[in-house]
């Protein structure tokens, strides 16, 4: 980490932390809530790597007004939560459960009392099991499902939120929920995943519309970026083209991974994807899926290296460790300039049809253990922080409207398929008492929101 201190942000910049319902609230049947592909998946044998739920995880369901506190003392100005789908319809369908939305509505309150903008996930993975076993999302009525989910939450909530996001990572959920089976809902299908991802669209563009006739806030959507490297020898078997195996190879997950959930927003259309059946994609869809949004959500963890695969492979690709780095507890590298590069790129691909732009997560998985004193120290996640805040400096710098940045996450949390093995917090959680201590990390992160902030950015000036 360099000794210099960190730039100033411009001023309004939106400085907050993240969470998921799944991963922190606990109480699963409470005030009704219905079960979700999460409850289904984490209670098979095997699929956790701890072997444990998220039953229980931080209780927030009962310490939520601990948690705000906790937010307030760091000086964020923002709040991005997740509500859960089978609080609000435990089958996945008809009226609200109105105790089930209760809590939001505390929730939401309490935040603007304590002057932190409330910023709300209407889809963080944990779609209700009713509709899994009608298909999921690789059923089309799935996403019309959603769309009446949304005009339920924002009619209650849509006067005191202030922004909207509807789905979280929808590459991630379709890739390793529906194409690997590494999270729930556990299918493997690979390529004949495709119609996850369109659902998960069109479900989003129906959500738009829905949220447009409820409320005047701003609406997004959170997608995960990766930034795609060629490993190996990218000047082989170069074709009429150009272009090496592994050039193609690096194009093909580029498309996967970036371009996917981020052409058809943006009013381009489906890019070229081998194996992919578009077959689920019907006329109007794509005028649906392109209504406009007013920003862009970025989350960002990693760079991925890719080589060509072997012969014989179901993929065109094949991903592989990129040496170099050093690496969290995830074994993820730490690049902090692959953010810059993927900002630029956005602003570089997509031109003025790209909204402006905020980091909804950005964070890091470390062994944070207590000391005999009960402090938590994590300097690596200091360092992270600040290398990954000066990339999204650099990019403002650049041009890009870059308008906020959210750390995942607040808490330590229940971490989908690795458990309670992994801590993302800023607040180390003791997962068999629930007694939070904020880590050096919460105080670093404190006094930079709190800093006074510097000049507009470039781009709005």
């Amino acid at each position: 980490m360099t000794t210099e201190p960190l730039p100033p942000f411009p001023a309004g910049f939106r400085w907050g932390v993240s969470t998921s319902a799944y991963q922190i609230e606990g109480a699963p049947t409470a005030a009704g809530r219905g079960p979700s592909i999460w409850d289904t998946f984490a209670h098979a044998p095997g699929r956790v790597a701890d072997g444990s739920t998220g039953d229980v995880a931080c209780d927030h369901w009962h310490r939520h007004a601990e948690d705000v506190a906790l937010m307030s003392g760091l000086g964020v100005s923002a709040y991005r939560f997740s509500v859960a789908w089978p609080r609000v319809q435990p089958g996945g369908t008809g009226p609200a459960n109105a105790p089930g939305l209760d809590f939001y509505d505390r929730l939401v309150d309490d935040l603007a009392a304590a002057g932190i903008d409330p910023v709300a996930t209407l889809y963080h993975w944990d779609l209700p099991q009713p509709l899994e076993d009608a298909g999921g999302w690789l059923h089309r009525d799935t996403a019309a499902r959603f769309a009446e989910y949304a005009d339920l939450v924002a009619a209650r909530l849509g006067d005191r939120v202030k922004l909207w996001i509807t789905l979280n990572e929808p590459f991630v959920h379709m890739s390793m929920g529906y194409g690997t089976g590494e999270h729930a809902p556990g299918r493997a299908l690979l390529f004949d995943a495709f119609p996850a991802a369109h659902h998960q669209l069109l479900g989003h563009g129906l959500a738009v519309a829905a949220l447009r006739a409820r409320t005047a806030s701003p609406v997004a959507i959170a997608n995960n970026y990766s930034p795609v490297s060629v490993a190996g020898d990218a000047d082989a078997d170069r074709a009429a083209d150009g272009r090496g195996d592994a050039d193609r190879a690096a194009a093909a997950y580029d498309a996967l991974h970036n371009r996917l959930f981020t052409d058809p927003l943006l009013g381009l259309g489906y890019p070229d994807l081998p194996g992919a059946n578009p077959e689920a994609v019907r006329d109007g869809d794509l005028a649906v899926i392109a209504a406009p949004i007013d920003v862009l959500g970025v989350n960002y963890y990693n760079p991925t290296g890719v080589r060509a695969p072997d012969e014989g492979s179901p993929l065109p690709f094949e991903l592989v460790e990129l040496a170099g780095y050093p690496r969290t507890a995830f074994g993820w590298p730490v690049a902090p300039d692959g953010l810059r590069e993927l900002l630029t790129g956005l602003r570089e691909r997509y031109g003025d049809r790209l909204p402006p732009i905020q980091v909804t997560e950005s964070g890091c998985a470390y062994d944070d253990v207590p000391d005999a004193e009960g402090r938590v120290h994590d300097p690596e996640r200091i360092a992270y922080l600040d290398g990954h805040l000066r990339a999204v400096r650099a990019a403002i710098d650049d041009g890009v409207d870059v308008t906020g940045y959210f750390v995942w996450s607040l808490l330590d949390n229940w971490e989908w398929a690795e458990g309670f093995t992994k801590r993302f917090g800023l607040v180390h959680v003791d997962f068999a008492t629930q007694a939070r201590t904020p880590k050096s990390s919460y105080a670093w992160f404190r006094d930079t929101v709190t800093r006074p902030a510097g000049p507009a950015s470039p781009s709005t000036e």
